[in-house]
């Protein structure tokens, strides 16, 4: 199974991003075709498809700033267009996306900084038929890094990069110098020194636009020759339209807020129903296509996205009243799920951009320990914990990566090693350095990445060196007798008395009562598990609801561009803490900016910080990860030409698809026998 796990990495490498020219024109395009030509039925049995994934829906289909769920980032993507870069695979890189942006230039500044100018296409559109400039990026900006975010228990956006942006937030200035609006379609960047070079360029301008009419109404962006800043529409009011009070209203109210139920979208498909649970969607008619999505147009006229059931998910595919099963992990279900396959169903297995961990709340007493959280890492046999879940389809992860991380595939030789051979093999010296490379790569290593193995014996050294020798009357920790070590920290005892949440429901529950408490236990460690509903678990993640807790266990997929730098909050004192666990550590810090901060391209050096970076996160292990594993979607066989292994989500995938009546494909000619697909 392993190396069929190897040849479907291999498989997800082969994606390739086409560019192609598009018409120009400034008008609205119409909406239905007024040219006289045959109108074929279509069945209307094909005209809904139900897609069921096993992981809810939060409702947060806007930004990621007030949590970000998988299928929440998924109807992001299916609901909101025109980037204005692109992720391309081949090159491992984001780049400006053909469709949106018709121009970029660059240009080095005398003080180090770099301005980047973005002409756009003028043919985007939303879906009410309003046509998109750059002042719609230009607002995007100014609200995902808006200082009202905080009140409403949102993280803003944070964009140090660019020139300018400290004084904005913190209301110095009353202009964003970074980001200038010069005219209707163009919008410029100016990017800090200290960002030039950044492995992932682009990948900073990875920005949608959003409509200040639905979100900020009453309020527009102006430029005045200095940057870009909000503003009241009306002048003649005084006071500040746009307050944490509108942004509770216009996007944060549960039944009308844009979050949850947005009524201006620019993405293949527009929302138009969600109940907590399941939501509908319906081709945007004004949707052009861009590059992410193939620059094809939808042909599925309605979507229904709703919560699957691993006890009866694959039995609803089976009769119907399910069409697309999305990101399947558990074994079983899997196991049920290829049994189908061949008899009206089909199957593509992917590896996942993400991982499952367990999280530790560093701002509590009992885990604030770098000691204490290792030595809890030494009682989880995680090779158990991953197996008993995930059958054969799984790994077990030892740093912040995934399975489809490019980094860990090199590592562990499941692609090339990204170097080019000499182009004339008979030439000496470009033998010789093309040898040099390859040994340069081959020599990076793992063996400094501390890896946690079920050591309880460790565990408890660990914990004595700490001075976790103490019972709960503060006496001395007998083993014998006393059911956890305490430690007096600040005055006070603190117990080990330890609680870890999870969904309810989630299997990984039971295989830690077996192989992950009793060992605590025997390392002094007493831990309570707590099911609790995914959307409350995720409240307590985000840090958005009381945290009586001290871990938590949860799953997350990456975004594209796999930047650390991103989940460090900075505090009054510049200090730096990782996102959620509240832990406090510079030199991870450190090592999140020495990759980004290495220069495109440069494969070989991102490597080596990168396994730096790795080094110090199992250290520090402030989130202990557990595995990554490969994803399963089943579906009818009447969903033809999806291809979720080339696209990052379902709702990309979906785009290019067809949904309709299946015609079995002529049989190809095959010359010299049957082929090997896998591995021996």
């Amino acid at each position: 199974m392993m190396k069929k796990i190897i040849a479907m990495l291999l498989a997800f490498l082969m994606m390739l991003t086409c560019f192609a020219a598009i018409a120009e024109g400034t008008e609205a395009p119409e909406t239905e075709d007024t040219e006289t030509e045959e109108i074929i039925e279509k069945d209307p049995k094909y005209e809904e498809l139900v897609v069921a994934n096993p992981t809810i829906m939060r409702g947060e289909f806007f930004t990621e700033m007030w949590g970000n769920s998988t299928t929440d980032i998924d109807v992001r993507v299916l609901i909101h267009g025109y980037n204005l870069v692109t992720w391309e695979n081949a090159l491992a890189m984001f780049i400006p996306d053909s469709m949106v942006v018709d121009s970029v230039s660059t240009t080095d500044l005398a003080n180090g900084n770099r301005l980047y100018r973005f002409t756009l296409k003028d043919d985007l559109f939303y879906n009410d038929g309003s046509q998109i400039t750059a002042w719609d990026y230009a607002f995007s900006i100014l609200f995902t890094i808006s200082p009202e975010i905080i009140p409403t228990g949102g993280t803003p956006v944070h964009e140090d990069f660019l020139v300018g942006y400290e004084e904005y937030f913190n209301k110095e200035v009353s202009y964003y110098a970074g980001v200038r609006v010069l005219d209707d379609f163009t919008i410029q960047f100016e990017v800090q020194s200290d960002y030039v070079p950044f492995f992932y360029e682009y990948g900073l301008f990875y920005i949608t636009p959003f409509p200040i009419k639905e979100i900020a109404p009453g309020c527009i962006v102006k430029d005045d020759g200095q940057g870009i800043y909000l503003a009241n529409e009306d002048e003649t009011i005084e006071e500040p339209i746009f307050t944490p009070e509108l942004i509770m209203k216009t996007v944060l109210d549960p039944e009308t807020g844009y979050a949850s139920h947005p009524k201006v979208m620019c993405g293949p498909y527009v929302i138009t129903d969600f109940d907590g649970v399941t939501a509908r969607f319906e081709i945007n008619p004004y949707f052009k296509g861009d590059v992410c999505h193939h620059e094809v147009l939808p042909t599925i006229d309605r979507l229904v996205f709703t919560l699957a059931d691993n006890e009866d998910m694959i039995e609803k595919l089976k009769n119907g009243e399910i069409g697309l099963l999305n990101k399947v992990t558990k074994a079983t279900t899997i196991d049920a799920g290829i049994e189908l396959v061949g008899s009206g169903f089909n199957m593509q297995a992917y590896p996942r951009v993400g991982l499952s961990f367990i999280s530790f709340f560093c701002e509590k007493n009992t885990v604030s320990s770098r000691a204490v959280r290792q030595a809890i890492s030494y009682c989880v046999d995680r090779d158990v914990l991953t197996e008993g879940y995930t059958g054969n389809y799984g790994l077990r992860m030892d740093g912040w990566t995934g399975l489809a991380h490019w980094p860990y595939r090199v590592l562990n030789g499941i692609i090339p090693i990204p170097v080019d051979e000499p182009e004339n093999p008979s030439n000496p010296t470009q033998v010789a350095e093309y040898q040099a490379e390859m040994a340069k790569w081959e020599a990076l290593t793992y063996e400094n990445v501390r890896i946690y193995t079920l050591q309880v014996e460790t565990a408890i050294d660990l914990l004595e060196k700490d001075g976790w020798t103490l019972n709960r009357e503060g006496g001395e920790y007998d083993p014998e007798k006393d059911d956890v070590r305490c430690k007096e920290i600040d005055g006070e005892l603190v117990a080990l008395d330890l609680k870890l949440w999870y969904p309810a429901g989630n299997r990984m529950a039971e295989l830690m009562e077996e192989n992950f408490v009793p060992n605590l236990a025997e390392a002094g460690i007493k831990l309570t598990m707590e099911g609790l509903p995914m959307a409350q678990i995720l409240g307590i993640w985000y840090d958005q609801d009381e945290r009586e807790g001290d871990m938590v266990y949860l799953a997350t997929n990456f975004d594209v561009v796999w930047d650390p730098v991103v989940n460090f909050l900075e505090d009054e004192g510049g200090n730096h803490t990782w996102n959620y666990t509240n832990d406090y550590d510079e030199l991870l810090y450190q090592r999140a900016l020495d990759m980004r901060e290495t220069e495109p391209y440069d494969l070989y050096e991102y490597m080596e910080e990168w396994i730096l970076f790795q080094e110090e996160f199992m250290e520090e292990v402030a989130i202990l990860p557990i595995y990554s594993n490969m994803y399963f979607d089943f579906f009818t066989q009447e969903l033809q030409n999806y291809d979720i292994p080339s696209n990052v989500t379902w709702t990309q995938a979906i785009v290019p698809a067809i949904y309709d009546v299946y015609v079995e494909p002529e049989p190809e000619a095959v010359e010299g026998g049957e082929e090997d697909f896998f591995f021996e």
